[in-house]
């Protein structure tokens, strides 16, 4: 039986260090993925320069994760789509486990979540209490990696072009119309946001600008509190 293949699409800013990292991780994958897209919403040289020497396809749009994300899925070519940011460290076995899930009958998942880094307490616990949010039928966010089937992406509309928050419709259309599987195959996502501004007062932040959302504050608004206190060097790649 012919697996189905693999588009990665990968929204950054201009965190060409970060970019370049992750492509070292894609380059050891026990499977290769059919296409790797970069959206970038800036026009720096340098993520070109390194999309480049990776082989990596480039489209430049406005910044704008929701817009990144779609511009990406609809110039992919392969029968599944894979979402990683940029910042994340994906295991070698990750193309093949998403094949192997989708052979199986899986429409569209996630990866579980890891921090990054030395194991503390406090991460494990962050980790336990993702975990459970998904496994009552919560929304993964971006940072699990999602992916899904091409027909299904366009069947549900795809990402919306929200600058935050854009995967929380898109992941509630996958859990309603088709098959949504959670892989237990840990995504190491990184810790520098919560580094930067401290565990707790990150884990807050966090789910005030959730709640926010879910009483329907506009996600320009809120992007602009998500990034108000971020430096240059750390954009929401």
């Amino acid at each position: 039986m012919t697996l189905p293949k693999v588009s990665v699409i990968i929204p950054v800013l201009d965190d060409h260090a970060a970019l370049d990292r992750l492509a070292s991780r894609l380059a050891i994958q026990t499977r290769q993925p059919e296409e790797v897209i970069v959206v970038t919403g800036s026009s720096s040289t340098q993520v070109a320069e390194v999309a480049a020497m990776y082989g990596f396809s480039i489209i430049r749009t406005a910044a704008n994760r929701g817009l990144q994300l779609d511009s990406g899925a609809r110039a992919a070519t392969a029968d599944v789509l894979w979402f990683v940011h940029a910042d994340s460290e994906p295991p070698a076995t990750a193309v093949e486990h998403i094949l192997s899930a989708v052979s199986g009958g899986a429409t569209s998942g996630c990866f579980r979540f890891r921090f990054q880094g030395t194991r503390t307490l406090l991460k494990f616990v962050i980790e336990k209490l993702v975990a459970a949010r998904i496994q009552f039928g919560g929304i993964a966010y971006g940072d699990q990696a999602l992916f899904c089937t091409r027909d299904a992406y366009h069947t549900i509309g795809g990402y919306p072009h929200e600058p935050l928050f854009e995967e929380v419709r898109f992941v509630r259309q996958l859990r309603k119309q088709f098959n949504f599987v959670s892989l237990d195959l840990p995504m190491l996502v990184s810790t520098r946001r919560w580094d930067r501004d401290g565990w707790i007062r990150r884990c807050c932040h966090n789910r005030w600008l959730a709640i926010c959302y879910g009483f329907g504050i506009p996600t320009r608004r809120l992007s602009a509190a998500y990034r108000s206190s971020a430096t240059q060097e750390d954009p929401r790649g």
